[in-house]
């Protein structure tokens, strides 16, 4: 069978926020790995007829859920509904404004959270795509009260060890993930953190870890990750 090669558009993006993470190369990291591995039936392997809702937590300027709006504009079996979290206002302002630059208003569900903290309840047992980018470098301003989430800090501190903000994140994910399905999750970590006991702590949670893609950016390696259900 031949594989239909698409060609997605850029999406049109504008960030006039100082406190909102502009596109950078750990953003288009992952919109490089979709927009090779999406194809007429499938995204990265999962049937398209069987993705039911698509997550983008921390969607900043929101353009991987602009991108993967374009994409079901153009790939007729993704039909998902897409969703957009982000803990700034300012961070869903700028993604509302993204949106209808690319006319496409309306179609995405926008939900200013802290992570899981204010999701409404319907949306439980219902994501089988999540894309999370995490502030995932390790700082000493790490979380703790005297720590303001919601500065500029936010788009790169990743807490302590660089992974505190991420694993809150897959302890809280679970009640939102379809139990009966199949699901992914990307994120983005660095080797600037202790990856061993980043993995470590996913299969504690009964995650599988798969590297996807990697790219060196000036002190790192920036790496794009999925996560799976483990099955033992």
């Amino acid at each position: 069978m031949v594989r239909t090669i698409y060609s997605f558009p850029e999406p049109k993006i504008n960030n006039i926020f100082d406190d909102v993470y502009s596109p950078s190369e750990d953003t288009y990291l992952i919109i490089d790995y979709f927009r090779e591995n999406i194809d007429e039936n499938y995204f990265d392997g999962f049937e398209l007829a069987k993705i039911r809702n698509v997550l983008d937590m921390g969607t900043g300027t929101g353009i991987i859920a602009i991108f993967l709006l374009l994409i079901k504009t153009i790939v007729p079996k993704f039909s998902p509904q897409i969703f957009a979290s982000d803990i700034l206002e300012n961070a869903i302002k700028c993604a509302i404004s993204n949106e209808n630059a690319n006319n496409l208003e309306n179609k995405i569900e926008f939900i200013q959270s802290d992570l899981f903290k204010t999701f409404p309840s319907i949306l439980k047992n219902s994501f089988n795509i999540l894309i999370f980018n995490p502030p995932y470098l390790p700082s000493f301003k790490f979380k703790s009260e005297s720590w303001d989430k919601k500065n500029t800090d936010y788009c790169w501190n990743g807490g302590k060890e660089g992974f505190e903000v991420f694993l809150e994140f897959i302890r809280d994910v679970k009640p939102f993930i379809d139990p009966n399905q199949k699901f992914y999750i990307y994120y983005i970590s660095s080797s600037t953190t202790n990856l061993k006991k980043l993995n470590d702590n996913l299969n504690i949670q009964g995650f599988k870890n798969k590297i996807l893609k990697k790219k060196h950016v000036f002190f790192e390696d920036i790496i794009l990750n999925r996560l799976e259900k483990r099955n033992d």
